[in-house]
């Protein structure tokens, strides 16, 4: 698992594969329940397996730990 954080647009991804090559998440499925600041999808390929996770407004939604241990982008 990978950790990329974007300070500037506020936006984490957490990778749960090594490499997502171009276009093998063919869907993003929207997560509810958030929070009203933060947006989160699930990135998963054709079979249905998990890839990733985009984090919109991550700053609000994940703990602050999280957030410092991830590279920046």
């Amino acid at each position: 698992m990978h950790i990329e954080y974007d300070r500037e647009n506020d936006t984490a991804y957490v990778s749960l594969v090594e490499h997502i090559a171009d276009g093998a998440a063919v869907r993003q499925l929207p997560v509810d329940g958030v929070g009203a600041d933060a947006e989160v999808f699930l990135d998963v390929d054709a079979s249905g397996r998990l890839l990733g996770i985009e984090v919109i407004g991550a700053g609000g939604a994940l703990p602050v730990e999280v957030l410092r241990g991830a590279s920046t982008g």
